[in-house]
């Protein structure tokens, strides 16, 4: 009791509630000085483009084939995790003034393990490669296939087959146009927002109105998996997008661009960086319902095995002919290209500070160089590393992400930071290590019996007992000390 007539009184104290305070009073004043309307849209737009990758196209007409009827019920827990957590990413480290300075409340050692980590797995070691080689399964392998190339055949005595050489090809001209757009930062809202965002969301409108005119049938009835809770189901998938740990880094290179349009103000450029998270939040959960209906209408058609790159496919050939391939593989294209271009910039930032001996463009030639070799490892390889690191870290994310949020009780007790942090990085290490088949006995045997764990979100109870504990024996020993971040 003791513990919450405490936080009642911290809240309290702030004058309103807790998080409502923290964006329009104090933190983020209003200096006088921000973007107009439209380059604040243009910005939007940017963030938007550079969150909406191949990924994000596939996931949501799977989700509408299988949940059918259920679609717009699982399309409500989809939105929240898909949408919900990577805007509240974005605001939360603009409003901590960066990622290192919010994980800083950990520890300063973490701070630099875990921002490095994160840099590297979305940038040239997973998510970076995998751009390239999803765009070449999507736009260059289906011509290859229809026109019986076998991708098998070795060349000539040198044991490359031809499948490899038109990869490696298709990466060396993807990575030279990504890097091209990527030496200019400042340049991203110009070149993303203006240009390459528009195109696709005009292309993935033609799909969907297609959709709309010309319908493959009713949605189907729901899977098994969606029958019961498909709030729930639909939840756990909008996880699986590990766009939350993109929102931790993008963040920098929305402030480039705003900066590069003339608000100097930190203030300012705080505020308006969250407001262009808003808008990209508001534009993916638009082109998420529009997917999700195109795989609801598609659901009935469908063979067992289907994924969402199979029922574009599917969708966009029975409406337009060749010319529905054609269409689908320019927006794999284009969204992969937005997200190699953001994260080749923000990772290439992060690291001249690091290392600012190594200038900026340089590191952008070097990730792209990197990215190029590990992207010839193919998709399937890619994929099978990606999913028990990114499993590891997004639980730690999502908890820092909330604890941004906590400011009157982090501020009076700040071990609440690496109590829960610690806690939920053991359960996140522990699922990580089973999905990548490398389990450690006592430790799994103990994190399975979390509520939860099965599904990936036994890290929740640790966490909350971390933040409830740290509180519990603070206010016992007769609370803490008030510290500024």
């Amino acid at each position: 009791m003791k513990f919450c007539a405490i936080i009642w009184k911290e809240v309290r104290k702030a004058g309103k509630p807790a998080l409502i305070s923290y964006f329009v009073s104090g933190e983020v004043k209003e200096m006088g000085q921000r973007l107009s309307g439209q380059n604040l849209i243009f910005v939007g737009f940017a963030l938007f483009s550079m969150f909406f990758g191949a990924g994000n196209l596939i996931f949501p007409p799977f989700l509408g084939a299988e949940s059918g009827t259920l679609t717009w019920q699982a399309m409500a827990g989809f939105l929240l995790s898909a949408v919900g957590l990577p805007v509240l990413g974005v605001a939360a480290v603009a409003l901590s003034g960066g990622l290192s300075k919010l994980a800083g409340r950990v520890h300063p050692a973490f701070a630099f393990v875990f921002t490095l980590l994160i840099y590297l797995s979305i940038g040239p070691c997973l998510a970076i490669p995998r751009t390239a080689s999803t765009s070449f399964e999507m736009t260059v392998l289906p011509v290859l296939e229809e026109m019986e190339v076998s991708m098998k055949t070795v060349i000539g005595n040198t044991g490359i087959t031809v499948g490899e050489a038109a990869q490696y090809g298709y990466s060396v001209v993807f990575f030279l146009i990504a890097m091209s757009v990527a030496f200019r930062p400042d340049k991203l809202t110009d070149r993303l927002g203006k240009v390459l965002c528009p195109a696709l969301l005009i292309l993935i409108g033609v799909i969907f109105i297609g959709c709309l005119l010309w319908p493959m049938g009713p949605y189907g009835s729901p899977s098994e998996a969606y029958r019961s809770g498909a709030a729930v189901k639909g939840f756990l998938e909008g996880y699986q997008t590990m766009d939350t740990i993109a929102a931790l880094n993008f963040g920098i290179i929305i402030s480039i661009n705003i900066r590069a349009k003339g608000v100097e103000q930190e203030s300012a450029v705080v505020k308006d960086t969250i407001k262009a998270g808003m808008i990209a939040g508001a534009l993916l959960a638009l082109i998420y319902g529009a997917l999700a209906h195109i795989g609801g209408t598609a659901g009935r058609v469908l063979e067992d095995g289907a994924n969402g790159a199979r029922i574009l496919t599917l969708v966009a050939g029975n409406l337009f002919g060749s010319a529905g391939k054609i269409i689908l593989g320019i927006i794999f294209f284009i969204a992969c290209l937005n997200t190699c271009i953001g994260l080749l910039s923000c990772c290439s930032q992060y690291f001249t500070t690091i290392i600012p001996r190594i200038g900026y463009r340089v590191w952008v030639f070097l990730f792209s160089a990197a990215s190029l070799v590990i992207s010839s490892a193919g998709l399937n390889k890619i994929l099978a590393v990606s999913v028990p690191v990114l499993g590891a870290i997004y639980p730690v994310a999502i908890v820092l992400i909330a604890l941004a949020f906590m400011v009157p009780l982090t501020k009076r007790w700040p071990a609440m930071f690496p109590c829960s942090i610690l806690l939920t990085g053991i359960v996140s290490v522990a699922s990580g290590l089973e999905q990548g088949k490398t389990a450690v006995p006592l430790l799994t045997w103990a994190t399975a019996w979390l509520p939860g764990y099965s599904v990936g979100l036994g890290w929740i109870v640790p966490a909350l007992v971390g933040m409830a504990l740290w509180g519990v024996v603070s206010s016992s020993a007769g609370g803490g000390q008030d510290q500024e971040y």
